[in-house]
């Protein structure tokens, strides 16, 4: 029995060293293959970078003062004009027959006036004969009260006159300045960048919040504006006065210097609240050195140069993890708490420690450590799917570098 007892032991011991040797061979099989480099300080500039249209900083659109059909159109899209320059013609004949109807109304209400004045200044003088006999004790009080009546009711169809003729002058401007409108004249210096009608098209006025007829589009091409739309989660670091780079995709392998002149307060029409759509603002930027013959309606891409720090503490983009805080089961958290932890995952003795970190500027591809880290830390880099499944104090083995890689964060 004592010797059946020792081989017992004997087979109870070996298992046991056999299976703490898996158990060893099974964690090291089980770290987790990672992508490190050296934190490090770089040159950072960050951007936001945003597509658009190019315009013409001043633009008019011409549109039609009078109805009418368009008899003349003296233009064509694509012409240079100046200011004051004949564009086209709306039809004269209604608004010039009533210019001349109202000129005769005034000429004739003008006679008028000149006979209701002799005829004032008559009564006055029988008036001043009557007072003197009056005065003389030669005519009676009625005749003296009827030569001031006379005078009176005279005086007053003078000044009736002269109303009439003031009326008639006020219409008769109103007929000219609806003749003067028939003509359409350039308002700036610029060039015809849309010319959506035809002659003998019937020009439309505007009604209330129906639009008139938009006849022409000039542009003074000599500003040159990119409209850009930028995103809602990038607006808040775009400033007016910031400078920037453009490229025009008409114009390959050339980029334009910049500058923001205006940044919208309000989303673009179509991307408020309720919609499906990104929310998009507004920004122009004037770009100072334009081709001369750049054209309205080019697409255009910009990079907003938004800040820049010389020799920044950085860490590669792809290197940041959230990480989800820890907290006391059953313990409520308040409504305004974190429930989040933005940082990097460093290899310290063969293993992942998560490191807090506080970010600043953001570049194309690194981003600016304002806090957590020192600097020549060995960082986690990737792979993608290995930094979102490690946990603090996971085993980590260092891959080998593939050819081309960095051996060093920016």
């Amino acid at each position: 029995m004592g010797r059946k007892r020792i081989f017992w032991l004997l087979g109870i011991v070996g298992l046991a060293l056999l299976l703490g040797g898996w158990v060893l061979l099974r964690r090291g099989g089980d770290a987790t293959p990672v992508e490190v480099a050296k934190v490090g300080r770089e040159d950072l500039q960050a951007k936001v970078t945003a597509n658009g249209k190019v315009q013409a900083q001043k633009r008019v659109d011409v549109s039609a003062l009078i109805a009418g059909q368009i008899t003349r159109l003296a233009v064509q899209e694509g012409d240079r004009v100046h200011r004051g320059q004949f564009l086209l013609q709306i039809d004269q004949v209604n608004p010039r027959a009533m210019a001349r109807g109202n000129e005769a109304s005034m000429q004739a209400l003008l006679r008028d006036l000149d006979s209701a004045k002799a005829n004032a200044e008559q009564a006055r003088a029988d008036f001043r004969r009557a007072d003197g006999n009056h005065r003389a004790g030669i005519i009676p009080e009625a005749d003296y009260d009827k030569a001031r009546t006379a005078m009176m009711a005279a005086q007053a169809a003078a000044e009736a006159a002269q109303r009439r003729v003031d009326q008639a002058r006020a219409m008769l401007e109103g007929s000219q300045d609806t003749l003067h409108k028939t003509t359409i004249v350039a308002p700036i210096d610029g060039v015809v960048t849309a010319r959506p009608v035809e002659e003998g098209e019937v020009a439309v006025i505007g009604v209330q919040n129906s639009p008139g007829t938009v006849l022409l589009t000039i542009s003074d091409m000599s500003v040159v504006e990119a409209e850009m739309e930028v995103d809602e989660t990038s607006i808040p670091s775009v400033r007016v006065g910031q400078e920037a780079v453009a490229r025009i995709d008409a114009y390959p392998n050339q980029s334009f210097a910049g500058v923001v002149t205006e940044v919208g307060s309000s989303p673009i029409s179509g991307t408020a609240t309720g919609s499906t759509d990104a929310i998009k603002f507004k920004v122009k930027v004037r770009i100072k050195n334009p081709p001369a013959d750049v054209k309205p309606g080019l697409s255009v891409q910009a990079d907003v140069l938004t800040g820049f720090r010389s020799q920044a503490l950085v860490v590669p983009i792809q290197a940041l993890v959230m990480r989800e805080l820890e907290h006391k089961p059953g313990v409520a958290l308040p409504p305004n708490a974190p429930r989040e932890q933005e940082g990097v995952y460093l290899v310290d003795g063969g293993k992942a420690r998560f490191e807090p970190v506080r970010t600043g500027l953001m570049g194309d591809l690194s981003v600016e450590v304002s806090g957590g880290l020192a600097g020549g830390e060995t960082l986690i880099t990737g792979p993608f799917r290995a930094l979102r499944s490690l946990h603090p104090g996971d085993a980590v083995t260092v891959a080998a570098p593939k050819a081309g890689d960095r051996k060093e964060a920016p």
